[in-house]
Order: structure tokens, then sequence, then C-alpha cells
């Protein structure tokens, strides 16, 4: 879903203290986090679309090709304190093999910030049209990331009022995109929900946020 710029910060300050050194931004797409990681380390963007990264002027940021998938990246024999991948691994085929490869990419001691959208049940039209290969849970997820040798330091939903407009649109009434309106009633109430947030974790939401160390 498109949302406004206040909420990517939201979002990101929940991962904050985590933020530090080297850090890999996995499918940086158009630099909606982008700008908020490179105060917290040196920043390096990767995206399998070249399209996307001609948008990219800030010169802070080494920016270029990278396949997690399959492992090939502009950079050799590189690691990373920090590795951030924000609404990307439903997007790739062989999730499991794009996590293999941000462990190799990590220090020892290194961090994984991890975002992807929640529960199966909530995968619907909207998931499909926008090219989603899947939906997580959260204990599955964190039971995968441990099998591979991970330690989960944080993991929680986020978003509650984005899962139920997820619900409505893409489930019950199997809309294949959210309307500008709907975007707009989002942005309106949504900032007393997240408030709400930073105190407890909701029931449901839309995405699932982990932190993981190597």
């Amino acid at each position: 879903m498109s949302q406004a710029v206040w909420y990517n910060q939201w979002t990101v300050k929940k991962f904050e203290s985590f933020l530090t050194g080297d850090i890999l931004e996995v499918g940086c797409g158009i630099g909606n986090f982008t700008n908020f990681l490179k105060k917290y380390g040196n920043v390096w963007s990767i995206d399998i679309n070249e399209n996307y990264l001609k948008q990219f002027m800030d010169t802070d940021i080494k920016i270029g090709l990278g396949d997690i998938e399959k492992g090939e990246y502009f950079f050799k024999n590189k690691k990373f304190d920090t590795i951030v991948c924000l609404n990307v691994l439903e997007h790739i085929k062989d999730d499991k093999r794009a996590l293999q490869n941000m462990l190799l990419l990590l220090k020892t001691g290194g961090h994984l910030i991890l975002l992807v959208p929640a529960y199966d049940f909530l995968f619907g039209e909207i998931d499909k049209s926008i090219g989603h290969f899947r939906r997580y849970d959260k204990n599955k997820l964190k039971s995968l990331l441990k099998d591979m040798g991970f330690k989960i330091i944080k993991s929680r939903v986020i978003n509650f009022l984005g899962g139920v407009g997820w619900f409505l649109s893409s489930k019950l009434f199997s809309e294949s995109k959210i309307n500008e309106s709907k975007i707009k009633v989002f942005n309106f109430i949504a900032p007393f929900f997240l408030s709400l947030e930073n105190l407890i974790e909701p029931p449901l939401g839309t995405s699932i946020l982990i932190i993981a160390r190597k």
C-alpha cells in the first residue's frame, strides 16, 4: 500500500537502534526508505531494476545492481554490519536462498532487519497484482531463520489499521488495488493507531518486523 513519508519514518524508528556501520539495503526500489537509513551509517543499496537505480542522485549512497536471490552484486568481497530488507522478500521466488545469501553478507554479530507482509489468510488480489509470492507467518519465519543460524532478537506485528484495510479490500471485496480515497483515510486516522502501537503490539497487522543476529 502506498503510504506517506511519515509512515516510512515511523517504521524506521521501530528498528533504528540496530542500524549501524556499513548498512546494506536489499531492494531499494525508488528509495522510499533509503534517505532515512543514511543518517545511521554508510549505506549500500542494491536492486534488480536498473530503472529504479537511475532515479538516485544522492552521491553519499553506494548504489548498484544486485540480485540477492542469485547472490550477484555490484560489489565484491564485502560484508555488512546491518542488512535491511523491507517489503522485498515476498517478491522473491526462492526466499530461503535469498535469506541464506543475506546471512553470508553479514559480519559475525551483524543484524538482519526484515519487514514482510503478515498472515497467509490475508493473501488476496492486491498481493497478486503487486507481485507477491506469499505472505508470512511470524512463527514459521522465525523458525526458518533460527534453522539457518540466526538468533531472533525482536519480532512483532505492526500496522493494525493497514491489516484491517488489507483484509477488507483484498480478501472481502477482492480488489486488486487500494484506491487513493482509502489511502487518504488511512493517512488521516493512522497516526492515532500507530501511536498506540508504540505502547503495545496489535493483535493483527499488515506486516511482520523481525530483527535477527548472525
